[in-house]
């Protein structure tokens, strides 16, 4: 759900957490700002699932939660091929064991270059 009332700040907001929050990866540095491919994606709402069954990893993006943490990763991501994987990361970006129950959530993107 957004945070913010106007979609250039929510894009800012998540911008700069994406490229310095993550931590998965290194924070982004000022001299790599001009090497860098931006894109937009901006999410349709998501919608509870039973199981990973009812999900595709090319179609749709995943939300895992488990109490008050909570994990989402895109659709369609080069190195991502399986639910497994895409459930997997989305796990591991929320600090949620690889055992720990999730309810699931699905969504779908519209993407801007």
């Amino acid at each position: 759900m957004p945070t913010t009332d106007n979609i250039g700040f929510e894009i800012v907001n998540n911008a700069i957490s994406a490229g310095t929050g993550d931590p998965r990866f290194e924070p982004v540095e000022p001299g790599e700002l001009d090497e860098l491919v931006y894109s937009v994606d901006v999410l349709k709402p998501a919608e509870p699932i039973d199981d990973m069954s009812q999900l595709d990893v090319r179609r749709y993006g995943v939300i895992v939660r488990s109490g008050r943490r909570s994990g989402l990763l895109l659709p369609n991501l080069e190195g991502i091929d399986t639910v497994e994987q895409q459930v997997a990361i989305a796990r591991q970006k929320a600090g949620i064991g690889p055992d720990e129950p999730v309810q699931l959530q699905r969504f779908e993107v519209f993407r801007c270059y």
